[in-house]
């Protein structure tokens, strides 16, 4: 699919389908998400894949009660994704430090659109979550409590045909200028 084709169809799904993921498509997805760019290539990123049907609706149950529940939907989803943030290198750190950026955020996000490009390309949903109990998923998931856990993705299978609406989106004059402001 032509790349302006994907980002026009490619939503946020809330409604999967009861249908396993193959590994091969996750294994494509995560290859996506590692060739994503990161500041002084730091990559500061890891992907905890949690596609065992026992685990994931522990973590599921987890993740989304109480306040966190309005997120219950991605209970659905065969599987979860756990992006851990990782420390970035020390230039991509100092740099941020002085800019005020958190670099590693971002880098996190471009790793993680290549991975729900990925997926939609391979016809698959995905949902973007930071709405979440962390500690829970850590506990889970047994990732140390330093770690920061920033998204959640969840992937499945959906109904396309249930999803054709187009995005709302600004148009392009409201988002962008040339030569100045």
């Amino acid at each position: 699919m032509a790349l302006l084709d994907l980002l026009k169809h490619r939503k946020s799904i809330r409604d999967f389908l009861d249908r396993p993921v193959e590994r091969v498509k996750i294994m494509m997805c995560l290859e996506a998400a590692r060739l994503a760019p990161s500041a002084c290539n730091s990559q500061p990123w890891k992907f905890i894949v949690v596609d065992d049907k026992q685990l994931k609706d522990k973590l599921g149950d987890a993740a989304f009660r109480g306040i966190y529940s309005m997120n219950s939907f991605c209970k659905m989803a065969p599987v979860m994704i756990a992006v851990v943030s990782e420390r970035s290198k020390f230039l991509a750190s100092i740099g941020g430090m002085f800019r005020g950026t958190k670099y590693y955020l971002i880098d996190i996000g471009a790793a993680v659109e290549h991975f729900v490009l990925q997926a939609e390309d391979l016809g698959l949903g995905t949902c973007w979550i930071g709405w979440f109990n962390e500690r829970a998923v850590k506990s889970v998931l047994e990732i140390p409590h330093r770690k920061k856990i920033d998204i959640l993705i969840a992937l499945g299978y959906y109904d396309r045909e249930k999803t054709r609406s187009e995005h709302s989106r600004e148009p392009i004059d409201k988002i962008a200028s040339f030569n100045s402001y």
